[in-house]
């Protein structure tokens, strides 16, 4: 069951990253991880970095992904991206935190819906 909640997970952060691809941004690291955690995807569009939650799901049963990412879930990718900056960011940005949301067909893999919240939180 966890490799195929992983599978899920990592076909969403795929189109995610395609997603913002084709809007312009750069993905810069997938799936950085700390002590503290993990941040799925971080973008730049040469004056934001962007610290990306994706949330996948394939079905809205019990809501849409990014329903999920509640208050602590916030906070802890607050802390997970501070420490990123703090040894990785060596230019100033204006720093964003963006959630995507993709439903995707169990069978298929194929997204059916992608909502990318800027600013999310």
């Amino acid at each position: 069951m966890k490799d195929v909640r992983k599978q899920i997970g990592t076909l969403g952060e795929e189109v995610a990253a395609q997603l913002l691809e084709e809007k312009g941004y750069e993905v810069l690291t997938r799936n950085w991880r700390s002590q503290l955690g993990e941040l799925d995807l971080i973008v730049t569009n040469q004056r934001d970095l962007v610290f990306v939650e994706v949330r996948t799901t394939t079905s809205t049963r019990f809501g849409y992904g990014f329903q999920s990412v509640d208050g602590k879930k916030q906070q802890q990718v607050r802390k997970i991206a501070l420490q990123y900056v703090l040894n990785h960011v060596k230019r100033p940005y204006s720093l964003r935190f963006d959630v995507i949301s993709v439903l995707l067909n169990r069978q298929t893999g194929q997204a059916i819906e992608t909502e990318h919240f800027e600013g999310a939180f």
